[in-house]
């Protein structure tokens, strides 16, 4: 058999729910990171948005290369961990994310175990799925995969979207996606076949720099300054982030970031006083923030924190509307 080809993950637009009437089915938003599954000769390759191979960090999903039924797949989905209370959660699975360590990803196992939740499937054996509809492609991964203790192929809902986004709600979740019933998958493409309905707002930003922090966090890290990329595909400064971090996620923030230590701001619009003080690192972390709002200004309004996102690239940041 032929080697499985690569495909590139089909990205949503941000937007409000499809009208009512409208044919799109719901499914819940995950709060993990995306990766594609590539079943092939008995093992189980995962690889991250931007083409990464992540296979190392998740040795817990490697038992799904036998859940195909001997078939070849590419399957479409989202590593999530748990917290305390259940819900998924971007934080608890930071440690997870960026570890490579394999003693220490074996003491992960059990203190954060992942979970694999497949929402498509792109190819099976030698045949490409893509140009199949929405309907026919989740039916075929039902009938592909079968459930395991760290993966599974959560339900989606034909009914009104405001019932399955005010449980997303209730139940404490991102948010959930629309996906039109006829949409074909469009790899590497953001469509509106795809919308994500968000709860709270979210932007991906890059860090160019850094404050050092008063008080006990007065030899750390104390805000982050965070750029987002404009039309032109200059860096533009946004604000800072000051709150959200653990003192784990500052421990690792001040080991990568170290290394980046430039002498110039990376940013376009930071004014003199927002730069008094600063120390400036080249713009290659991604990040992601929680927030309010933003200003008349362009800055992020209440910030904080979530985690760093190494699945993502600095140029693909943008200010995401809707």
């Amino acid at each position: 058999m032929a080697a499985l080809p690569a495909y590139a993950p089909m990205l949503a637009q941000l937007g409000p729910l499809p009208e009512p009437d409208s044919d799109y089915a719901h499914e819940m938003k995950w709060d993990g990171v995306r990766a594609l599954g590539y079943v092939e000769d008995g093992r189980l390759r995962l690889v991250s948005r931007n083409g990464k191979d992540v296979t190392v960090a998740y040795p817990e999903l490697a038992g799904l290369a036998g859940a195909t039924g001997g078939h070849a797949a590419v399957l479409d989905g989202e590593i999530v961990a748990f917290d305390q209370q259940g819900r998924p959660s971007f934080t608890a699975l930071q440690p997870r994310m960026h570890q490579r360590n394999p003693f220490k990803i074996r003491q992960l196992l059990v203190t954060t175990p992942v979970t694999y939740l497949l929402f498509d499937v792109l190819h099976v054996d030698t045949a490409t799925t893509i140009a199949l509809p929405y309907t026919e492609r989740r039916r075929r991964l039902e009938d592909l995969v079968h459930a395991g203790h760290h993966w599974a192929v959560p339900p989606y809902f034909t009914h009104g979207g405001e019932h399955t986004l005010a449980d997303s709600r209730r139940l404490g979740l991102e948010g959930v996606v629309a996906k039109r019933l006829t949409s074909p998958y469009r790899p590497g493409r953001r469509s509106s076949d795809w919308v994500k309905v968000k709860n709270v707002r979210t932007q991906e930003v890059v860090i160019g720099g850094w404050r050092p922090g008063e008080g006990r966090r007065a030899n750390t890290i104390g805000s982050l300054l965070l750029g987002v990329n404009d039309e032109s595909g200059r860096l533009r400064y946004v604000g800072s982030v000051g709150t959200g971090f653990t003192d784990e996620a500052l421990r690792w923030l001040g080991e990568r970031l170290a290394p980046l230590e430039r002498d110039t701001p990376p940013f376009e619009g930071i004014t003199r006083e927002e730069a008094k003080g600063c120390h400036w690192v080249e713009p290659v972390l991604v990040g992601e923030v929680q927030f309010t709002e933003w200003t008349s200004e362009g800055r992020l309004r209440h910030p904080s924190w979530r985690g760093l996102r190494d699945d993502k690239e600095p140029s693909e940041v943008v200010r995401e509307e809707g």
